[in-house]
């Protein structure tokens, strides 16, 4: 009886809301997923599109690239950008604060970005994408980041670090 408890507590501790967002999201996410690929054949990975902006102020032939698809990739990342804006507002109540010091959200950010490259992708691309896809590759980038966000993050516990 204690075994068939369990589970449903650690639900509820790791999900105080319940799993209907998640679950709500993430199969929105993956239908959005599939639309993109089915219309226009590339996968919707978060940092391509990102890179694509690049393309209006530079001449680089690696942003450019993306000149005949780069009108629709601002589109799609304005609206995870408006999408996250909305739903801060409307379920939340208001726009998201922190008490992060900037400098340290300025050095995450640089971190993510060196890592995106490094990894050929972003988590997104290779979590929703890539391993949506049984790509190797993608599995295995996955596997890693996880794994060091969970060592950095029982890491930077250990030390005591707050923001």
């Amino acid at each position: 009886m204690v075994i068939e408890a369990l589970p449903l507590q650690v639900t509820a501790e790791l999900f105080p809301n319940g799993i209907s967002r998640y679950a709500v999201g993430g199969l929105l996410v993956g239908l959005g997923t599939v639309v993109i690929y089915l219309g226009t054949g590339i996968s919707a990975g978060a940092s391509t599109f990102l890179e694509s902006t690049l393309s209006y102020v530079s001449d680089r032939s690696r942003f450019q690239q993306y000149v005949s698809s780069r009108d629709w990739r601002v589109v799609f990342t304005l609206g995870i950008i408006l999408g996250a804006a909305v739903y801060a507002v409307v379920y939340q109540g208001g726009a998201w604060t922190t008490d992060v010091q900037p400098w340290r959200l300025l050095l995450g950010g640089l971190f993510v970005g060196i890592g995106t490259r490094v990894g050929k992708g972003c988590t997104s691309g290779h979590g929703v994408c890539g391993v949506g896809s049984a790509s190797k590759t993608s599995i295995i980038g996955v596997l890693t980041f996880l794994a060091v966000a969970i060592i950095t993050a029982q890491l930077v516990s250990a030390l005591g670090v707050s923001p």
